[in-house]
């Protein structure tokens, strides 16, 4: 029997694949690095989980993937971060009355237009009683957002967060994904196909920009850097009598044969090496943790009565509408879901990068990257998802220097002062894209239905 196409053997046979990837780039360039690409490996996986959702169990096409793991990275800064008193005194109030009048105008809106009903000009006193609303709102926020952002703008400039442990900011994330999810999808999800992805596509884009533009939440394009920890900092480990004593323990064989001074800055550089291992270990058992446990509850999802609901309403909404389902309803909860997972791992991504970029978000890296994941694994099948995750990512990041090796072989025998030469090494980093581009390719190609396509007869 034919271990590619036998479906039970194929997902055994392409793991250990992938592990036997991440195991030669630990043993030909270093562990550090295959660890930092296992953590992102993992955080991908789950951003792929997250749209498997959306497109595998119910086939919406959401292209706003980046705008939640934008939110997902912004409530790591508001939930870890320690709060800026001075701010809040400047100008914490007339934000707090901006928030209440925003909130309040826009229940008296929707309550007013329900009131009028179809008697005349119903339309004209809406937008007015909105654009009321609007400047009420502006006249406590822009005094507001000017004092706080003058609080010390090179350091803080912004409210500061509740200093609470990072890990909850993962949470967090999830439900910030999720309430954008339901506003969202309460307007767009009686759209059509096409012009759903427009529509998600050009918020995701607006939630971005906010981030961007808003110094007074998340200081903007000035960054929040040194955001807290989950696990230890290297330095803390590097002084700690205890872990010194493990990595002298672990190479007590290397050390005793030198010389005293020798064993020394042997030992100092081994508890460096080693503490920033120990580091990468601490975030991949806890964002393997999470990713073990949003598997488990989509398996769950997708085998129940529910999950085969969702997948009869994808392949014929018609046919499901007949018989009673109310496909908008259980389209927002998809989406909803699929959102909070997205949230949930753009927190993560934050934790481990510990610091929170507005500018780095982009359509390429955090929407077309992350469906390629899902198509390249299997639509459908969340074990596919997972491992397009770990593939599209390490084909990623591992082509630019693949590509710079190549480039070197193919030059090597050029005057090394050559203009193309140059020219041709200096473009390895553009190979990612010709490799990326090459993998989906072979992969429509040969399984259309992705490396671990969806189960036909489901249980």
């Amino acid at each position: 029997m034919n271990i590619l196409t036998n479906s039970t053997l194929r997902p055994y046979l392409v793991f250990a694949i992938m592990a036997a990837l991440l195991i030669f780039v630990g043993t030909t360039q270093s562990w550090g690095v295959a660890l930092t690409l296992i953590n992102m490996c993992i955080i991908s996986a789950i951003m792929a989980l997250g749209v498997n959702i959306q497109w595998g169990y119910a086939g919406l096409f959401n292209v706003g993937i980046m705008g939640f793991c934008a939110l997902g990275g912004a409530a790591a800064v508001l939930v870890s971060t320690q709060p800026v008193d001075e701010a809040w005194s400047a100008g914490g109030t007339g934000m707090g009355l901006a928030v209440l009048a925003l909130v309040g105008g826009c229940s008296f809106v929707f309550i007013l237009n329900k009131l009028w009903g179809k008697r005349p000009l119903r339309k004209s006193v809406t937008f007015l009683a909105a654009l009321g609303v609007y400047f009420l709102a502006r006249h406590f926020y822009d005094p507001a957002s000017a004092a706080i952002e003058a609080v010390d703008p090179a350091k803080t400039g912004y409210l500061g967060g509740m200093g609470l442990p990072i890990v909850f900011s993962w949470l967090v994330g999830g439900l910030f994904a999720a309430g954008a999810a339901w506003l969202i999808g309460k307007v767009t999800l009686g759209l059509r196909t096409d012009y759903l992805a427009i529509a998600t596509l050009g918020i995701a884009e607006i939630i971005v920009a906010l981030l961007k533009n808003e110094d007074w939440l998340t200081r903007g394009a000035k960054n929040v850097t040194g955001l807290p920890r989950p696990g230890p900092f290297e330095i803390d480990l590097q002084q700690s009598g205890w872990f010194i004593d493990l990595v002298q323990s672990l190479n007590s064989s290397a050390l005793t044969s030198l010389a005293t001074d020798e064993r020394a800055a042997a030992l100092k550089t081994l508890v460096m090496d080693a503490s920033g291992i120990f580091v990468k270990l601490c975030y991949a058992g806890l964002f393997l943790t999470v990713l073990v446990i949003l598997f488990t509850l989509c398996q769950l999802a997708l085998n129940s009565p529910w999950g085969r609901m969702v997948r009869a309403i994808r392949d014929n909404e018609t046919a499901s509408a007949a018989m009673g389902k109310d496909i908008k309803a259980r389209h927002l909860q998809i989406f909803v879901i699929g959102s909070a997972g997205v949230g949930v791992a753009g927190a993560m991504m934050t934790t481990l990068d510990g610091q929170f970029t507005p500018g780095t978000y982009n359509p390429l890296r955090y929407t077309f990257l992350i469906w390629v994941m899902v198509i390249v694994g299997g639509s459908g099948n969340n074990l596919g998802s997972i491992l397009g995750g770990f593939l599209v990512w390490f084909v990623w990041i591992e082509a630019e220097p693949l590509g710079t090796w190549l480039m070197s072989m193919v030059t090597s025998g050029m005057d090394p002062s050559s203009d193309l030469r140059t020219h041709l090494i200096g473009s390895a980093q553009y190979m990612r894209l010709m490799v990326m581009g090459a993998v989906l390719l072979l992969v429509m190609r040969f399984t259309p239905g992705g490396i671990l396509p969806e189960k036909s007869g489901h249980n």
